[in-house]
C-alpha cells in the first residue's frame, strides 16, 4: 500500500496546481490508464463481497449487471463520448446547464450527492471492511464487539482512502487505480484456482468438474422469475441502469472527460468493457466455490467470499490480499469523493456562489468539501449492517432513485432541440416519488405490494418519464432552439478499431452467456450439451463477418459522422504543442 502511494505521488508531484491539473488529470489520460481505472473505480470489495454472496445463495444471474455493462460501454464510446469531449465539459452537471439552465444543473447535482452520500460510497466502504473483518478477526485481535470493529474498520479504511482524492486529484486516483488493478487481476485468478485445487482435494482439474456436475443450476446466468435478475430485466430496466453508470455517471466518466484525445478516451472506455466480462470467473465462480464447501451454513450470504479467502489463501499471502481489497475499496471511494468534490466546486460553489473563484480556490474549497463528505459517509456506513437481503440487492434498488432520471435528461437533452428546462425538473420531482411508491410506499402505506420486479420499473419510468419531456417540449418548447457548440480541447480523430472492438465485445457477451447456460456448465446431464459448440461457432463467424464489413465500410462513415457533427474536427490548433490537426492527421504549423 506504501508503494502505491509513493509512486502516486510521483506520478502526480506539480501536477494538480491548476484546475484542469486536479479535475482532469490535466486532460493528459491515456487508455491503459483510463481502463485501468475504470475498472477500479467499478469493481469494489462491494462486487467482490455482493456478486459472490448472491452466486452462494441462488446462480449467476446477477453476473448480468456485469457482463451486459458492454452495451453501455459501447453507446458511451461511439456516440456519447464524442459529445462530451467536443463540448469540452468538466462535469455532466455543466452540459446540463448549457442544454437546459442552472435549475437543472443543481438538482442533478443534488441527486447525484444524495446517491454518492447514501448509498455508493457507504456501500464500499461497508463491504470492504466485512472481508478485512472476516480475514483478520478483528473482534479478537482487539478485545471488542462485531459492531465497534465494523465501526473502527470502516473509519480506517475511510480515512486513508479520503487522503488519496483530497490531496492528489484526479491523476493520482487514476495511477493508483491502475496499480492496484494489476494486484486485483493476481488475486481474481488466484482465489478461484485456490478454490478449486480445494474442492478438488489438491486437484484443479476435479475441483473444476466438481461444480459443473454437481448442482450445475448454479452456473446458470439465464435467471428465472424468481431470481433477483429475472433475464427479461436484461432487455429492460438493465440496459438503462448501465447506460446511466457508464455513460452519466459523473465518478465514472471523469476519467474519460480527462483523455489525452478521443481515440484514447474510446480505447479506455472499451477496453474496460472486455474487463467486465472477466466477473463471473472472478467475482462469482468463488461464490459458487463456497457453496460447494460449505452447503448452507453461513450466517449471511455476504459471507461467503470472506470465508473462501480465509481457508483457502496462505497465510503468507494474507497481507497482499488485504492491501488488493483495500486498494480496490480506496478506488472506488476516492474515486466518489473526487466525483462530488468537482461537482461541489465546479457545479454549485463557483457558478452559484463565487464566480470570481480562482483555480488554488477551487481546489481549495473542492478538498474541505471532500473532507465533509467524508466524514458524514463514515458515520452513515454502519447502518448496512442491517441490510437482510444481502448487500447486492440493497444498493441495486437504492440507485434506482437517482439513474433513472439523469440518463432521461441526458439523452433527450443530447437529441432534442426544444424541450425546456421545466421538463427535465418535472421528470426529477415526479421519478423520485414514483418510484419511492412502486418499490416499497405502496407496500409500507397501504400494505399492497406492486407484482413488478425493481428492474423493469426502471424500464417503465424511463419510457413513461422520455415521453412527459417530448410532450411538455411540444406544449411549451424553448423559444430559441439549442445548438451543440463544439469547442474540443483535444484531438478528436477516433480511434480506428472503435467500431471492429465493439462488435467483438457485443460477440464475446453473447459466448458467456451461452457458457453459463442450460446448453452450456449448467447443462443437468453433461458438462456442456451437443448444441454447445455449435451455438459458440455460429456467434464467433457472424462476428467475424461484420467486422470485416465494419472495416470496410462503417469506419469510414463513423469518421465522417463525427467530422460532421464537430466541424473543429477537421481543421484544430492545439496550442500548447504548436501542433495543426488537418483530416485527423498531424502537421507540422507554418
Amino acid at each position: 500500500m506504501g508503494l502505491v502511494a509513493w509512486l502516486s505521488y510521483v506520478k502526480t508531484k506539480g501536477e494538480v496546481s491548476d484546475s484542469t491539473g486536479y479535475f482532469l488529470a490535466g486532460r493528459g489520460l491515456t487508455g491503459g490508464f483510463i481502463a485501468g481505472s475504470l475498472l477500479l473505480t467499478n469493481l469494489s470489495a462491494e462486487q467482490l463481497i455482493g456478486l459472490n454472496g448472491q452466486a452462494y445463495r441462488t446462480n449467476l444471474s446477477n453476473m448480468a449487471w456485469e457482463v451486459t455493462a458492454a452495451f453501455a460501454v459501447i453507446i458511451m464510446a461511439v456516440y456519447l463520448l464524442p459529445k462530451y469531449l467536443g463540448g469540452s465539459f468538466t462535469t455532466l452537471p455543466e452540459f446540463l446547464s448549457k442544454r437546459f439552465d442552472e435549475g437543472v444543473r443543481r438538482y442533478t447535482v443534488v441527486l447525484f450527492m444524495l446517491g454518492y452520500i447514501l448509498v455508493t460510497i457507504p456501500s464500499m466502504l461497508y463491504s470492504g471492511a466485512l472481508a478485512v473483518l472476516k480475514l483478520f478477526d478483528v473482534p479478537g485481535l482487539f478485545g471488542i464487539s462485531y459492531v465497534s470493529s465494523v465501526w473502527l474498520v470502516i473509519w480506517v479504511i475511510g480515512i486513508i482512502g479520503a487522503i488519496y482524492a483530497i490531496f492528489g486529484g484526479l491523476k493520482a486516483v487514476a495511477v493508483s487505480d491502475t496499480l492496484n488493478g494489476i494486484g486485483l487481476l493476481i488475486v481474481g485468478i488466484l482465489v478461484p484456482v485456490l478454490g478449486f485445487m480445494a474442492l478438488g482435494e489438491g486437484n484443479l482439474i476435479s475441483g473444476m468438474k466438481e461444480i459443473a456436475v454437481n448442482h450445475p443450476e448454479k452456473l446458470n446466468s439465464i435467471g428465472s422469475k424468481e431470481d433477483s435478475v429475472p433475464f427479461g430485466t436484461i432487455f429492460t430496466g438493465m440496459i438503462f441502469a448501465n447506460l446511466f453508470y457508464w455513460a452519466s455517471n459523473q465518478y465514472v466518466i471523469q476519467r474519460t472527460l480527462g483523455a489525452k484525445n478521443l481515440s484514447e478516451g474510446q480505447k479506455g472506455v472499451l477496453i474496460s468493457g472486455l474487463y467486465k466480462l472477466l466477473v463471473p470467473v472472478f467475482m462469482m465462480i468463488p461464490g459458487v466455490i463456497a457453496f460447494h464447501l460449505y452447503g448452507n451454513s453461513l450466517k449471511s450470504v455476504d459471507l461467503a467470499y470472506p470465508a473462501l479467502i480465509s481457508d483457502v489463501l496462505p497465510g503468507y499471502l494474507s497481507g497482499f490480499f488485504l492491501a488488493v481489497l483495500l486498494g480496490a475499496v480506496f478506488s472506488s471511494f476516492n474515486s466518489l469523493l473526487n466525483s462530488a468534490a468537482t461537482l461541489f466546486a465546479l457545479d454549485i460553489y463557483k457558478p452559484r456562489m463565487n464566480p470570481d473563484a480562482d483555480d488554488q480556490k477551487l481546489i481549495s474549497v473542492s478538498k474541505w468539501f471532500g473532507t465533509v463528505l467524508a466524514i458524514v459517509s463514515l458515520f452513515i456506513s454502519p447502518m448496512l449492517m442491517n441490510a437482510s437481503d444481502g448487500l447486492w440487492d440493497l444498493i441495486r434498488r437504492f440507485t434506482g432513485f437517482f439513474n433513472i432520471p439523469i440518463i432521461v435528461i441526458v439523452l433527450v437533452g443530447i437529441m432534442t432541440k426544444y424541450v425546456p428546462a421545466i421538463a427535465a425538473k418535472v421528470v426529477i420531482i415526479f421519478h423520485v416519488i414514483t418510484y419511492y411508491m412502486l418499490v416499497w410506499g405502496t407496500d409500507h402505506l397501504f400494505n399492497v405490494t406492486v407484482p413488478i420486479h425493481f428492474i423493469h420499473i426502471y424500464a417503465i419510468l424511463f419510457a413513461v418519464e422520455v415521453a412527459m419531456m417530448l410532450v411538455i417540449g411540444k406544449l411549451k418548447p424553448r423559444e430559441v432552439a439549442y445548438q451543440f457548440k463544439a469547442d474540443p480541447k483535444v484531438s478528436m480523430e477516433p480511434w480506428k478499431y472503435t467500431l471492429p472492438f465493439s462488435i467483438m465485445l457485443l460477440a464475446l457477451v453473447a459466448v458467456t452467456y451461452v457458457i453459463f447456460s442450460p446448453i452450456g456448465l449448467a447443462y443437468e446431464n453433461a458438462v456442456v450439451s451437443s448444441n454447445f459448440w455449435f451455438v459458440i461457432a455460429a456467434i464467433l463467424l457472424t462476428a467475424l463477418a461484420l467486422i470485416f464489413v465494419s472495416i470496410k465500410v462503417w469506419n469510414q462513415k463513423y469518421a465522417q459522422y463525427l467530422t460532421s457533427n464537430n466541424p473543429h474536427n477537421s481543421l484544430k490548433i492545439k496550442r500548447e504543442s504548436k501542433t495543426l490537426y488537418f483530416k485527423g492527421k498531424e502537421q507540422p504549423l507554418k
